[in-house]
């Protein structure tokens, strides 16, 4: 009979440490964001080079700009950008844009642009927000209609792409007000997209040919605020799904579960994984771009 009190006590000690371990890890997947570079109109866009530097997007400044490890300021990559927001690449390194001229395009060696898809049935795109490319090739877009006059829209939806390499371009979904971050999970088997106009996040099953079924609301940022909007989204290597918003920055578990968010000093933009072993992200705002350690890695 006595040892039923130390059995329990034992459990008990166990549950609590194991509390603790998973509080402890959560709370220290992010750490305190830093400004790497500043002085910008808006920033969008970051992507990490493999060859070990940082281009965003500057989008009303219509220039990509070059942050190079050890330095302040940013040297212009390519002006103009075609006023460029999301930008990502190909599994044959091409850079891939989402450019708010209306257009998805390519940067060439010379640093000229093939527009890959500039229309969908006959009709002028609205303005292509944010961008992913599979491992199959296979690329992923948003067209909400930020900054497309009424006059100058020809689409009276907001839409979920899929563009393949033979240049066809499909319509995915057609029912966010505004979508704007897109990502893959890290087996590429579920396609994730936020909505800036209700701040949710919804996930679809993504099937080799590139289509998706089964949509459903995997989570919420929450809605618009004067701290942000649901915007730009990465995955890490454990699947959990990273969103701008209110706030600043949103961690998710695999089960929808908000684990962390971070606050910044100005409301953030978009986000991409990069470093040495991609364990730090890289987080873009108006005025400057942030560089957040963390104890995970990202794809």
């Amino acid at each position: 009979m006595s040892r039923i009190p130390t059995l329990l006590s034992s459990l008990t000690l166990f549950f609590l440490m194991f509390l603790f371990s998973c509080t402890s890890e959560t709370e220290e997947i992010l750490g305190e964001p830093e400004v790497i570079t500043e002085g910008f109109q808006f920033t969008e866009g970051p992507y990490w080079h493999p060859d070990g530097y940082l281009l965003f997007s500057d989008i009303p400044a219509n220039i990509i700009y070059k942050w190079e490890p050890g330095n302040t300021e940013s040297d212009v990559y390519i002006q103009p950008s075609g006023n460029s927001n999301g930008i990502t690449s190909s599994p044959a390194g091409a850079i891939l844009l989402a450019q708010h001229s209306g257009k998805v395009s390519q940067i060439n060696e010379d640093s000229t642009f093939t527009v890959l898809a500039d229309q969908y049935d006959d009709k002028r795109l609205n303005s292509p927000n944010d961008i992913v490319a599979r491992s199959d090739g296979k690329i992923f877009f948003t067209d909400p209609p930020f900054g497309v006059s009424d006059e100058d829209r020809e689409l009276d939806f907001s839409g979920v792409y899929r563009l393949d390499q033979d240049g066809t371009l499909t319509l995915l979904f057609d029912g966010f007000d505004y979508p704007n971050g897109i990502a893959l999970s890290p087996d590429e088997s579920t396609l994730y997209v936020n909505d800036s106009a209700t701040g949710q996040i919804f996930q679809f099953d993504l099937l080799e040919d590139g289509s998706v079924e089964n949509q459903s609301l995997f989570a919420s940022v929450g809605e618009r605020d004067d701290t942000g909007a649901a915007d730009g989204m990465k995955t890490d290597s454990e699947g959990r799904v990273y969103s701008s918003g209110p706030g600043g920055l949103s961690v998710f578990d695999t089960e929808g579960n908000r684990i962390q968010i971070l606050g910044f000093d100005e409301r953030i933009t978009n986000l991409a994984w990069g470093g040495s072993d991609y364990s730090s992200l890289y987080v873009t705002a108006p005025n400057s771009v942030y560089r957040v350690q963390t104890n995970v890695s990202g794809r």
